[in-house]
């Protein structure tokens, strides 16, 4: 693997004078300009190769460039990009079928992004349960970057500049099952929440407090929403996360790696509760396009071809073995969780210059909470690659 010097070269210069010209500043980007992928490696505009534990935040689930995913949207191009929703279109029919008998009969409605199939899961629940309209989230949740997705999350920063936010939405604790059960009221029509939090540290709800929820949900008459746009499809090790808790919602989201890399979100519901989603309540013009629906068709094909929940399995342990050494021999680690290929460890130091010297020695992790190390490994990747990246991450925390 190409270390290489951490110095910009002109052709990097050049590319960031031109964004910053010409696109707006909303990120802080890497020093990167990726240019082609396969697989767990990334390379760069200089050539210099990466070996990537975060790919596209954990949108590429089958690696970069995946061939079969490559030659399904190549292919479904020469035939049919895009029709309007009002039409019947077969890989969506498809994609929807092969979705639902892998779970447990749902009804899908396919949109692009997790942001915005959270908005609609928001929209179903109020539909379903009107006049009620209150939805209870979780403390350190996620759930996308639109506004009712920033109120619903419960971290205060997102929504900073951005007041007053949708009302409705209140934040109990996770795993603090009386927490919720003090927000309920008779307005309220539904809680909601990642089964793992991702973007909150990989933070797994615990069986005992998903079994609570649910028996308090049916109680009152409200629904249960999972936001999987990280659990699903298969990071768990299940092609559902609910499936590896055994606690079925009444409405699931998906989204980043649904479709093998292509843009895709979709909501699920038990049928009665889709059935308040009639024609005049809801659309997305993209949503459920024949290119992404036939990436998607494809992505399953491929988990199941190559036994890709089995890798995840079989490689868990070994992370966990890679993590606890690491843990040991750098004495910064205070904590690890992981559940299937979600993977987070937290330091007792800030882990940005870990995160950056890692890029630099050529492994790409990510930090969230400012201490927090996070790996969203594709579904594909090899004890080999691990290896490496154990690696290195142990010669970078030795410094």
């Amino acid at each position: 693997m190409s270390t290489g010097c951490s110095c910009k070269s002109a052709q990097q210069v050049a590319m960031e004078e031109k964004f910053s010209k010409y696109v707006v500043a909303n990120y802080t980007r890497l020093p990167i300009t990726a240019v082609r992928g396969s697989g767990s490696k990334l390379w760069d505009i200089n050539g210099k190769e990466y070996l990537d534990l975060f790919p596209g935040w954990g949108v590429a689930g089958l690696g970069h460039c995946h061939p079969r995913i490559a030659e399904a949207v190549a292919r479904q191009a020469t035939k049919l990009i895009h029709v309007a929703n009002n039409f019947y279109i077969e890989e969506q029919g498809e994609f929807a079928e092969m979705l639902s008998t892998r779970a447990s009969g749902q009804k899908c409605f396919f949109c692009n992004s997790g942001a915005e199939a959270a908005e609609g899961a928001i929209k179903l629940a109020r539909l379903h349960c009107q006049p009620k309209y209150k939805i209870i989230t979780m403390k350190d949740s996620f759930h996308g970057r639109t506004f009712a997705a920033i109120s619903a999350t419960g971290q205060p920063a997102y929504r900073k500049g951005f007041e007053p936010a949708v009302p409705g939405f209140s934040h109990a604790t996770m795993n603090d099952l009386q927490s919720v059960k003090e927000l309920v009221d008779d307005e309220t029509c539904a809680i909601m929440l990642e089964p793992v939090q991702g973007e909150g540290g990989v933070r797994p709800a615990t069986q005992e407090f998903l079994q609570g929820l649910r028996k308090l949900c049916d109680e009152k008459g409200m629904l249960l929403i999972f936001d999987e746009v990280q659990t699903t499809p298969a990071r768990l090790g299940t092609w559902f996360g609910y499936q590896s808790f055994g606690i079925e919602p009444d409405i699931l989201t998906s989204a980043k790696a649904i479709a093998g890399g292509m843009p895709l979100g979709v909501i699920m519901a038990k049928s009665d509760v889709a059935g308040a989603m009639i024609p005049g309540t809801h659309a997305s013009t993209f949503g459920g396009n024949s290119i992404g629906c036939a990436a998607g068709i494809e992505a399953i094909k491929v988990i199941e071809d190559e036994d890709l929940m089995g890798n995840i399995v079989r490689l868990g342990g070994y992370i966990d073995q890679r993590i606890s050494a690491l843990a040991e021999s750098a004495g910064i680690i205070s904590a690890s969780r992981r559940m299937g290929f979600m993977v987070g460890f937290e330091l007792d130091c800030p882990g940005a210059a870990i995160v950056d010297q890692c890029r630099d020695n050529g492994l790409l992790i990510n930090c969230t909470h400012g201490n927090i190390l996070r790996m969203l490994p594709a579904f594909n990747i090899t004890e080999d690659e691990l290896s490496q990246a154990f690696d290195i991450i142990g010669r970078v925390m030795a410094k």
